[in-house]
């Protein structure tokens, strides 16, 4: 079992007296063959490229062999998301020579020669392939320092993913927990909260992109940037792999704000689904290399349809609005490079191209913005003049012992039982709000409160018109009712 960045195992063989065509001729009959059946490429005279077919036990590999000095080198290696190959590599090569000693037994000498012949014209029309599509390079990682070290080919991405990592390191020096980041502390660090968020806090659809919820979510959101990075930012470039991440990255906290009332949503998840979205794209069009194309294509959307049908479960805390909203994004992003992608010099149309994805996510954005309601605000204004008219409710409380019995009548009246019952029109009004469903809870402890406030305000009065005590151990009993029922709406 192979465990890396990416996994892969690798094996040389002599050649011996073998001749190195022979030896390219067997191994390519052997990738034909219906156990194998792999999809073969980039075939030279030292050796060629295969990938294996996607399946649920393989998200697909890249098999290279190249001969040198006599000695063939065969590197197995996962083009997928993938940790653990759970020894599919090593079982590649191990089947490649397996079938090349059957063909080696098979084939006559004729034939053999035969075979030889077709090779070398394969050699011609590869080479005209490969300088007429002009491919980059894809960054291979030589060892674990190599992911956070910006090269050609791999800029942007090791050095979003080191923001990534120095932002959750503050994170964990000031004091929050980097397991189980608690709601309050994600907030104050610039998670999306759609309260906060439409409330002038709109650099929140920024910063919630660089923020994770414990180090097992920064882990594996990083794993995913690294992959995607390798396979895609050589085909981008710089400029564009940059736009792709953080128009896809700002659309989906705008996705996730728009779908969720009360979700604190953080991470760089939503962009990294672009990114994977933008790979689709190119993976559809006649971007990459056609074996290549059809393997990676199998593997990335079984990667994003598991990551997505896995956030479809119930209680799973995974942001999927914004994982689709950074997808489809991406997609979007995706098809609109391609011109300036087949066109690479010039510069002027991805800029243009930039410009004009960027303006278009800026007009959606403010749009959502205008429209989407911000109840809690509404209902946090409600609550300040909820407080105010207690507080002028309660003021008979406040009159000095020796005012005459009328004008604190007529007080209890006009202001006590008039402002409790204004009160109680107030809370009546939440029952419109999107709120969540601890603040439902608590209204309807604060409608009580107010119903008891108010028979116990009319019975006060009642007891000073009637001149009479007989009314007080009502009034306690009533008394004890409100301070319980503040006792649990402080609790919550």
């Amino acid at each position: 079992m192979a465990f890396g960045l990416p996994a892969k195992y690798i094996y040389s063989y002599n050649l011996g007296d073998l001749d190195k065509e022979h030896f390219l001729v067997f191994a390519i009959e052997a990738t034909t063959r219906p156990e194998l059946d792999w999809d073969v490429s980039s075939i030279s005279e030292t050796g060629f490229t295969a990938y294996t077919k996607f399946s649920m036990r393989s998200w697909s590999e890249e098999v290279t062999v190249k001969i040198e000095d006599g000695v063939v080198n065969i590197k197995s290696e996962c083009i997928g998301p993938q940790i653990m190959d759970w020894g599919k590599n090593k079982v590649n090569i191990e089947d490649l020579f397996s079938e090349i000693v059957d063909i080696k037994k098979e084939l006559t000498e004729t034939e053999l020669e035969s075979k030889v012949i077709e090779l070398r014209q394969k050699y011609i029309s590869t080479e005209k392939n490969v300088l007429s599509k002009s491919q980059p390079e894809t960054k291979k990682i030589s060892g674990f320092f190599s992911i956070f070290k910006p090269v050609k080919g791999y800029f942007v991405t090791p050095i979003l993913i080191n923001i990534n990592i120095l932002i959750f390191i503050a994170m964990i020096i000031s004091g929050v927990h980097f397991l189980m980041p608690d709601i309050q502390s994600l907030v104050d660090w610039g998670a999306n909260f759609r309260p906060l968020t439409l409330e002038g806090q709109w650099w929140r659809l920024f910063s919630a992109m660089f923020l994770h919820i414990g180090v097992f979510h920064l882990l594996l959101n990083m794993y995913a940037l690294i992959y995607i990075g390798i396979l895609l930012e050589p085909h981008l470039g710089k400029t564009r792999f940059l736009a792709a991440y953080l128009i896809s990255g700002i659309a989906a906290s705008v996705t996730s704000l728009w779908w969720h009332d009360f979700t604190v949503s953080a991470g760089a998840s939503g962009a990294i689904f672009g990114m994977y979205g933008v790979f689709i794209a190119l993976l559809t069009a006649n971007i990459l290399e056609k074996s290549a194309k059809k393997a990676l294509l199998g593997s990335t959307i079984f990667f994003v349809g598991y990551n997505i049908l896995n956030g479809l479960k119930q209680g799973s805390g995974i942001d999927n609005a914004a994982h689709i909203g950074g997808l489809v994004t991406g997609l979007i992003v995706g098809y609109a490079f391609l011109p300036s992608i087949e066109n690479r010099e010039d510069s002027k149309l991805r800029n243009l191209i930039i410009l004009a994805l960027s303006t278009f996510l800026l007009i959606g954005s403010a749009y959502i913005f205008n429209s989407l309601p911000n109840d809690v605000k509404r209902y946090e204004e409600k609550m300040e003049k909820f407080v105010a008219m207690e507080a002028m409710a309660m003021e008979v409380f406040s009159y000095h012992p020796y005012t005459p019995k009328e004008i604190i009548i007529s007080e209890l009246e006009n202001r006590g039982i008039y402002y409790w019952k204004e009160n109680l029109k107030l809370i009546n009004s939440f029952y419109g709000l999107s709120l969540p469903q601890q603040i439902k809870d608590r209204n309807a402890k604060l409608k009580e409160y107010c119903e008891l406030r108010i028979k116990s305000f009319e019975l006060i009065r009642k007891a000073l018109i009637e001149g009479t005590e007989k009314y007080w151990d009502e009034i306690n009993s009533y008394g004890k009712k409100i301070d319980k029922i503040v006792e649990e709406i402080i609790g919550k």
